[in-house]
């Protein structure tokens, strides 16, 4: 897969930004082991001090565990999981609604654009 990277936000970050939707979505499940970080910096064309850095953010938010000599982990608290996607799909809706208000929509017609968008369908 080839990622395009935002110039304007850290790589690090937007690399948290992709494990974490990846945690979130399932696709990467509670208890999985996570790639290396060798694995990790040829999948994303990185630097492994970058990789380390996001990965260590990913620990800090208590999303992926450490075990000793056997890598990592994703983490099988499924609160903290919830917990996070919560907070991005906050995080996500909140800098939408913004964007529409700033375009002058008002609530209703968000409300109404978003019933008719076909993406649901």
């Amino acid at each position: 897969m080839n990622y395009n990277f935002n110039n304007d936000i850290p790589i690090y970050l937007q690399i948290v930004d992709i494990i974490t939707n990846d945690i979130s979505s399932g696709k990467l499940k509670p208890g999985q082991k996570i790639l290396s970080v060798r694995e990790y910096a040829m999948l994303f064309k990185a630097n492994p001090n970058t990789i380390c850095k996001a990965l260590s953010i990913l620990e800090d938010k208590k999303l992926i565990y450490t075990e000793r000599t056997n890598g990592k982990y994703v983490s099988n608290n499924l609160d903290i999981i919830k917990s996070h996607k919560e907070e991005v799909f906050e995080e996500k809706i909140n800098d939408f609604l913004k964007d529409m208000i700033n375009m002058g929509y008002t609530k209703d017609e968000v409300i109404n654009k978003i019933k008719e968008t076909k993406i649901w369908v």
